[in-house]
């Protein structure tokens, strides 16, 4: 018996879990790096797969698209399935002149414009939504070691894809923020709720400065080898 939006039994998930957003990623990923693979989950069309990385066992779980989605699934995934660390793996569009199309960004904290928060207003404050510090590191250096371009710092997760005011993203970049993605802010927020651990990996896809600089569609699903492969390395047991 699974959860409402995931019908794996407990035990098929691995202690770590590599989200992407799509769910063709997803397979690709299990497909690609991951060896004796059994998909164990298909509500929706949300796959999820369990296997083995260089002897590690491993999982991959598309999250959909937006905090509502990946809120849901990083929350099933803690509580039913014993999941200790979730790792999105995604893509994003940069704020930062100095950042390229296939950089990779270590996202050590997350902004948000999302009502996501809405639900810590008891606090009396604002939620500050950040990574685990010791993932974070493992990350940026097995990037160094590889020779990946990586930057580390914070990142925007939007509930807003098609905005109306088309220069609202400058005020962020001004704030140092590197760009923008949909999801991490849930994540973050819900690994830190129910004390788990999280870090969003993301790679570049396109650029606000420079809307020429895009990836194409088969780049993002496939281009993303360098950010998987740093994942796939610190993934823990």
């Amino acid at each position: 018996m699974g959860t409402p939006h995931i019908n794996a039994k407990k035990g098929d998930f691995a202690k770590t879990v590599l989200m992407p957003g799509d769910p063709k990623r997803a397979e690709w990923i299990a497909n690609t790096f991951l060896t004796d693979v059994k998909r164990v989950t298909d509500v929706r069309n949300i796959f999820g797969y369990t296997g083995y990385y260089k002897g590690k066992r491993v999982s991959v779980m598309a999250s959909g698209m937006g905090q509502p989605s990946i809120g849901i699934y990083c929350h099933e995934l803690y509580t039913y399935y014993e999941v200790e660390t979730i790792m999105r793996v995604g893509t994003c569009g940069t704020y930062q002149p100095q950042i390229k199309l296939f950089d990779v960004i270590v996202a050590i904290g997350s902004c948000t414009d999302s009502n996501w928060s809405s639900q810590f207003n008891l606090l009396g404050g604002t939620f500050s939504a950040i990574g685990d510090f010791n993932l974070a590191v493992k990350a940026k250096e097995e990037a160094n070691r590889n020779g990946i371009d990586v930057h580390v710092g914070n990142i925007l997760s939007a509930d807003i894809f098609y905005d109306h005011d088309p220069n609202s993203w400058k005020k962020w970049a001004n704030l140092g923020v590197l760009g923008v993605e949909m999801e991490s802010y849930a994540l973050y927020a819900t690994a830190a709720k129910l004390k788990k651990k999280a870090l969003c990996l993301l790679t570049v896809t396109d650029s606000f400065i420079d809307h020429s600089r895009k990836a194409t569609v088969e780049e993002r699903q496939t281009g993303l080898e360098k950010m998987i492969r740093v994942a796939l390395e610190i993934a823990e047991e």
